[in-house]
């Protein structure tokens, strides 16, 4: 941590706010603080060319509170709107929504930031929309609708019905152009080394470039994302054997800025033994390619039955639906032998497997025993583990739009809640899985009003923060879209609060 008397390098006073970050969050901070009438610098770690964060990496999902597809018609596309008949979506209120973002915390998140993302999810969109941002309807992210007759009603789940045209890379692509008409200058290459500090009040930040180190002398916002690509840090904080997990997403979210923050006297808080990690394609590269962003996650395990490396049966694959349960599934995997398992899918499911499975390589026989050498576990435990699965079906209608009931409840297995049917029916499919890891959930403490606080738990002035680099928000598991939801709300507060602080005069001169 530096003092504001011993800054080095180049010194820099144009600006009035600036953002350290340009994923999502960030660049909605630039924008809310330049609406209000500041002069915004956003800093930016990667290169132009790896510009965006996680953010860029996202299936551009949004959870927000809306009352039905009618008030969604008003957002999306024309092209998008075209699904109308083809589709049913249910209101999402607060409630629910606060419902299902508490039962996946078990109550740990924290009651004043939750409801301050929810009550202003739909407005935050609203906002983005009137930016430039493009909104769809989520259609094909769970099945692909080629796959459903033209008289099935496509149901979406109420609290993952909107995304991003374009999903992340278009949601970036959108932010960025209302940056540029903006006229907001943006630095890349450019990481956050440490904050300029007087006792608790951050005067600016400094950037560690090539050549030189700048001293940036305005408000601050962070929005420099967690530390999933930092092993060191997933393995002090996560434990053992999260070093060597997949990352998701960008590589330059290393939790420098967060650990800067930390030495600057800000509140750790949150999950910081938690984070947000999924079912990846066994063969993914160890951290995100920017040609596939998130193709290669596997998410239709409901239908399936999932399997370590031992033939054995490790979670409840139909608990609820996917968008509730495929954040902590990762970490299932994970635990297990070799941090792999394979999901076994048979005739009667396989072809409702979401679009990104067409990245994989599936294993394919038609019967178990030559399934079980091709993926070299064990014939005969493979064959017992689904015989005994099987011979607890029962009947019922299986359903894979919404949770059907249909459950089976095998000895010595965990059971499966919903979609249970009979692994009976040949070819079998199996897609081999690892763990990814998408972003932590520790981070920096925040007010409702998106103001960092201090181990004191006082304000810290000239210093704001929002997206995946605060805490508080989720623990244990994560109801899907509800990231970038919070990084959006969070961050349009982080911005119009830097604006005015910063344009009120109180914090940025020494």
């Amino acid at each position: 941590m530096l003092t504001a008397a011993s800054w080095p390098g180049i010194i820099h006073d144009e600006y009035d706010v600036v953002v350290a970050g340009a994923g999502n969050a960030g660049l909605v901070a630039a924008l809310a603080a330049h609406d209000a009438g500041a002069r915004v610098l956003v800093l930016e770690a990667a290169p132009r060319e790896e510009r965006g964060g996680n953010s860029r990496f996202s299936g551009g999902i949004f959870r927000c509170a809306h009352d039905g597809l009618e008030s969604l018609l008003g957002l999306v596309t024309a092209e998008s709107a075209q699904w109308k008949d083809r589709v049913r979506v249910d209101p999402y209120p607060a409630e629910q929504y606060a419902a299902e973002y508490n039962a996946s915390s078990r109550s740990r998140n924290d009651s004043q930031l939750t409801r301050r993302v929810i009550d202003e999810s739909f407005e935050t969109v609203r906002w983005m929309a009137a930016h430039g941002v493009r909104w769809e309807l989520s259609v094909g992210k769970l099945i692909d609708p080629e796959n459903i007759s033209a008289e099935e009603r496509y149901t979406l789940p109420a609290g993952g019905a909107l995304r991003a045209a374009g999903e992340g890379v278009g949601l970036m692509s959108d932010l960025f152009a209302a940056v540029e008409r903006a006229g907001i200058d943006v630095w890349y290459r450019s990481p956050v080394s440490d904050l300029l500090m007087e006792g608790s009040t951050c005067r600016g930040v400094l950037i560690q470039r090539a050549e030189s180190h700048h001293a940036i002398r305005a408000v601050t916002v962070l929005a420099a994302g967690g530390f999933e690509a930092n092993p060191e840090m997933r393995q002090r904080w996560l434990g053992p054997g999260w070093d060597l997990v997949k990352v998701r997403g960008t590589r330059y979210n290393t939790g420098a800025v967060l650990a800067a923050a930390m030495r600057a006297g800000a509140m750790p808080a949150g999950h910081w033994g938690g984070c947000h990690a999924v079912p990846l394609d066994a063969d993914s590269p160890m951290v995100g390619d920017l040609r596939l962003t998130d193709k290669m996650s596997r998410y239709s395990y409901p239908y399936a039955l999932l399997l370590n490396s031992a033939a054995e049966r490790f979670v409840d694959e139909g608990e609820n639906e996917v968008w509730l349960t495929y954040a902590k599934t990762g970490e299932a995997i994970r635990a297990q032998p070799g941090a792999w398992a394979f999901q076994l899918f048979d005739a009667k499911t396989s072809h409702l497997l979401e679009p990104r499975y067409s990245t994989g390589s599936p294993v394919v026989a038609e019967d178990l025993a030559t399934l079980a050498a091709l993926l070299e576990v064990d014939a005969g435990k493979l064959a017992d583990t689904v015989d005994i699965f099987n011979a607890s079906c029962g009947g019922g209608r299986f359903d894979p739009f919404s949770k059907d009931g249909l459950s089976a409840r095998p000895p010595g297995q965990p059971p499966k809640s919903h979609w249970a049917q009979r692994i009976d029916s040949p070819p079998f499919v199996a897609y081999p899985v690892t763990c990814g890891i998408t972003f932590t959930y520790g981070g920096l403490a925040v007010d409702d009003s998106a103001r960092v606080l201090d181990t004191a738990h006082r304000v810290m002035p000239g210093l704001h923060a929002t997206g995946e680099l605060t805490g508080g928000f989720f623990y244990h598991n994560y109801p899907a879209g509800a990231g970038l939801t919070r990084g959006a709300v969070f961050g349009r507060l982080a911005g119009e609060g830097a604006a005015e602080e910063a344009l009120a005069g109180a914090v940025g001169t020494p």
